[in-house]
């Protein structure tokens, strides 16, 4: 249990009453503070232009949702093209598939001419490509189980 000093200056009455300093007393010498100037809300970039942004942007999208319908048609196409492959090599055919796949939407992407800054250049790899890998992944595993579905005697009738 923590114990606590005991206040030895009788309490005040009022708002008004508060301690004042005593005129006979030093005042100590209170160093001055470096005078802070305020940081702009959000960084300008004068090379850009709004039109130019939004043009930019709506480019980004269009290579996003390129992105997740070239997932859900290539993983849904690699159940078909690899159906004669056995084991593991299907496996590894498919995620090799994906990257060509992915490095396509790449070369498309710099076909777009998007006048990104230099600090945004990596943003046509890393758009989308969670989404991109995931679905590609989702629509594979999803198609394949419905196609070998009926062969397998796990009780499920299609």
């Amino acid at each position: 249990m923590a114990k606590f000093k005991k206040k030895k200056s009788a309490p005040t009455l009022g708002p008004n009453d508060s301690k004042k300093e005593s005129v006979g007393e030093d005042p100590v010498d209170i160093p001055e503070t470096e005078k802070s100037v305020p940081a702009p809300e959000a960084p300008v970039d004068p090379s850009m232009g709004i039109i130019e942004k939004s043009d930019k942007d709506r480019k980004l999208n269009k290579l996003f949702w390129l992105r997740v319908g070239l997932a859900i048609l290539a993983g849904t196409t690699a159940t078909f093209i690899f159906e004669d492959i056995e084991g593991e090599d299907r496996r590894w055919a498919s995620i090799a598939f994906m990257i060509i796949i992915f490095a396509a939407t790449i070369i498309v992407a710099k076909g777009m001419k998007m006048q990104l800054p230099s600090s945004d250049r990596k943003k046509i790899v890393t758009q989308g490509i969670g989404s991109y890998v995931f679905l590609y992944l989702f629509s594979w595993i999803v198609t394949y189980t419905l196609v070998n579905a009926g062969s397998a005697s796990s009780g499920i009738n299609l």
